[in-house]
């Protein structure tokens, strides 16, 4: 009932701000899925096809660096220059009552990552990706809104203590990730307009070609590397764990299309800067969705699911910084994994939670569109729960992540490494099991397939 009452809500508030571009009446409006910050809904007018881009609420914009007006400005200037960015055709105004938002004219293509992972030609797509971040990389400043935030990559560190601090400031990998970043800011580059979010999820695609790319919010000027390395992070592979120029192919093909089609010669030292910092950065992102979630701001189930993928960036993380740990301690075995009780008696709440999930599945083929989404979303939810009392899930340690942080520990100390990698194979066994870089760390670190 609420679904319906907030879709006539959003069909009334389009109406009046198409009428605005003189365009008729919206209609078949259906939620999309995905989106871990922002709403979509597809909708049609006549034969011709939008999407509404908006957020979930207004408080939820507060704090950002700038609104959606901005960003439909960037994404027209963007379109203008030849990036396969959609063309914007409206933008929300308070009097339409639906929030804050844009609306783009529908492309054509999936942004389904394993849908376009199954592609014929992955390495054509690659280039494409590579021409387009090129072109992106290439916008004029003057052509471009004021607005627009420049990252200073000193203060985008201190920001990231900032924020593990406020999550408690007691995950090890974390801040062994942290201080790495601290011991390692390069010297600026020439800043250049970064997309901020270029990966598989946000992409179109169609035939093993490239037809659009979204999600602009995140839109900055800094070091171009940013935006190369943020696509490659494993958590954006999906499947394709053995590829990894975005899933789609090796780093050395993508860095030559790159550089082909305007943009600057890589720098692998660079570029592994800003893989950490990302895998970092999203791993604070994904905590601070929970906390979206109890604030009110947006109380979709999805956001409290994903602040459990943490782990993964945490294991991410610990493969990427591992390279710097001496020989010996790379070598040491993994402690011991812990024992799972056998449980008797009455069923647990984990045991209930698996049964709901279990008869959840059962209602798959009644459910369409962001329904089927959201039942796969609680799914994933009860099995968190499920796994909620498995004792391999304590893994935080603010006195480790404070010693950690003031450089008295580091991978030279003897048997954290090895004690870390148990932590992360385990805690991420439970968070989420069927992450695909997790059999191949556990391969790695224990020798188990």
């Amino acid at each position: 009932m609420g679904e319906n009452i907030e879709i006539r809500e959003l069909q009334a508030g389009l109406a009046h701000a198409l009428a605005r571009k003189g365009r008729g009446q919206p209609e078949n409006l259906q939620r999309l899925t995905g989106g871990a910050t922002m709403e979509s809904w597809r909708f049609e007018v006549g034969r011709e096809r939008f999407v509404l881009r908006r957020a979930p609420s207004l408080a939820f914009m507060e704090g950002r660096p700038f609104g959606h007006d901005v960003e439909a400005a960037v994404i027209r200037a963007a379109h203008a220059a030849g990036v396969t960015a959609p063309e914007v055709v409206a933008e929300l105004d308070p009097e339409d009552g639906i929030g804050s938002g844009f609306v783009m004219r529908a492309l054509p293509g999936t942004p389904d990552p394993r849908a376009i992972l199954a592609m014929e030609e992955p390495d054509q797509l690659l280039r494409e990706a590579a021409g387009d971040l090129a072109r992106i990389h290439s916008l004029d400043p003057a052509d471009l809104p004021d607005a627009i935030p420049t990252l200073d990559y000193s203060e985008g560190v201190a920001g990231l203590r900032a924020q593990f601090d406020e999550a408690g400031g007691d995950r090890p990998i974390i801040a062994l990730g942290l201080k790495w970043l601290e011991d390692n800011v390069p010297e600026p580059v020439t800043p250049v307009l970064n997309h901020g979010d270029y990966r598989l999820g946000n992409i179109l695609a169609e035939n093993s070609h490239l037809t659009g790319v979204l999600d602009w919010e995140l839109v900055h000027f800094g070091d171009p590397h940013e935006d190369l390395a943020f696509g490659c992070m494993t958590v954006w592979r999906f499947s394709r764990h053995d590829r990894p120029a975005m899933g789609l192919g090796p780093l050395d093909a993508y860095f030559a299309a790159y550089e082909e089609a305007g943009g600057v010669a890589v720098d692998p030292a660079r570029f592994r800067f800003w893989t950490i910092y990302r895998t970092v950065w999203w791993a604070l992102g994904c905590i601070r969705m929970a906390d979206f979630w109890r604030r009110g701001e947006d109380r979709m189930l999805e956001r409290v699911v994903i602040s459990r993928r943490t782990s993964e960036n945490e294991l991410d993380l610990l493969l990427l910084l591992e390279e710097d740990a001496p020989a010996k301690e790379r070598a040491q075995p993994l402690l011991p994994a812990v024992e799972i009780p056998v449980l008797a008696g009455e069923a647990s709440a984990g045991e209930l939670a698996m049964a709901v999930s279990e008869w959840l599945a059962t209602l798959k083929g009644q459910m369409e569109g962001h329904d089927r989404f959201q039942l796969a979303v609680a799914r994933n939810a009860l099995g968190m729960i499920a796994r909620g009392d498995d004792p391999r899930l304590e893994a935080r340690d603010a006195a480790l992540s404070e010693a950690l942080l003031a450089g008295v520990k580091d991978l030279a100390s003897p048997g954290l490494l090895a004690s870390l990698r148990r932590s992360a194979l385990d805690k991420l066994a439970a968070d989420i099991p069927k992450y695909p870089a997790l059999a191949d760390a556990r391969a790695k670190w224990t020798g188990e397939n």
